[in-house]
């Protein structure tokens, strides 16, 4: 009797110790899934580099680094006072080195009036638009009604020829196919237009001062447009996109604005700038990209017809390199 006696205490005290294990087994096991309910995560001990320091201590206690708060570099340099100064190139893009003596070059040097300076109109008003442009050339401007879109790119060009002592160069067509050559105007010959069409007549003043030179672009700018300028320029694909190109609507009133700077990026991606004057006359100003508040740069790879630039639509075909 005394040893089943004892035989049945031994198994009592091991269901006792067996029924604590289990509760302590259930406890720990659902404070671990509460834990993981809660998003805590078990941490786990650091993993010894080689030569016994962990992996933060080896990367000199820093750890992971954050991520850099520093902006990107602005594109518009409102200090700046020349194209080339006042807009930088996007990340990743880099102008290439222009000729001495070419329009690139003539461009990316022009002098721009201040930054936040409003356009003008040819009467010193302001333009009803001042939120198409992200700076203003210091174009001369006629003050009479003339230099509006097609004129504001032929006084580029006439301006540009004029001052790299290439003046043998201006010349520009009329809407009724009269050449207007500038080395005629200057031996003395002017031109005179009626109903009957437009002739060069003799008896003016041979002249090569810059106020001469004025009055001829008066005249080219009363009877050339848009619609000579596709007369005197040739379609191009966007792959050929440069300097001094255009894109043109043709019309009564049609349209233009121009390539004034071009960068690009290592794999031969381009952007570029536009350049526009509009109705009424207006001074010659930098266009805004509408698609980048900031940037004024026009990605090739994002162009797709119709093209939209802020103050006019352009359709397929519409870009065409000048025979000037």
């Amino acid at each position: 009797m005394k040893k089943k006696k004892g035989k049945g205490i031994v198994l009592f005290v091991a269901a006792i110790i067996l029924i604590v294990a289990l509760v302590l087994a259930v406890t720990f096991v659902a404070k671990v899934f509460s834990g993981l309910g809660e998003g805590r995560e078990i941490e786990a001990s650091p993993i010894p580099s080689s030569e016994g320091k962990t992996d933060s201590e080896a990367d000199g206690g820093k750890g992971m680094e954050e991520p850099s708060t520093a902006k990107p570099e602005q594109v518009i340099n409102e200090r700046g006072n020349t194209l080339e100064k006042r807009i930088r190139t996007p990340q990743g893009y880099q102008r290439k080195k222009a000729d001495a003596g070419s329009l690139t070059a003539f461009l990316r040097s022009y002098p721009l009036k201040k930054a936040g300076k409003p356009v003008l109109l040819y009467n010193d008003r302001k333009k009803g638009n001042q939120n198409a442009h992200a700076a203003v050339f210091k174009l001369p401007m006629e003050k009479e009604d003339l230099q509006q879109c097609a004129d504001s790119v032929m006084r580029v060009y006439a301006e540009y020829f004029w001052k790299s002592g290439q003046r043998e160069r201006i010349s520009f067509r009329f809407v009724d196919g009269f050449q207007a050559d500038y080395a005629k105007w200057r031996r003395g010959y002017r031109i005179q237009a009626g109903d009957r069409g437009t002739s060069w007549v003799s008896g003016g003043e041979k002249s090569d001062s810059y106020q001469s030179f004025q009055k001829y672009l008066r005249m080219v700018f009363s009877y050339a447009s848009t619609l000579s300028m596709k007369e005197e320029s040739e379609k191009i694909k966007l792959s050929q996109i440069d300097v001094g190109n255009i894109f043109l609507k043709a019309g009564s009133p049609g349209h233009v604005v121009m390539v004034v700077d071009i960068c690009e990026d290592e794999q031969g991606r381009k952007a570029f700038l536009l350049g526009q004057g509009y109705m009424p006359a207006q001074e010659f100003h930098l266009l805004k990209n509408p698609a980048h508040e900031g940037d004024p740069w026009y990605y090739a790879e994002e162009v797709s017809y119709p093209f939209d630039t802020p103050e006019y639509t352009f359709g397929k075909g519409s870009l065409r390199r000048l025979k000037y």
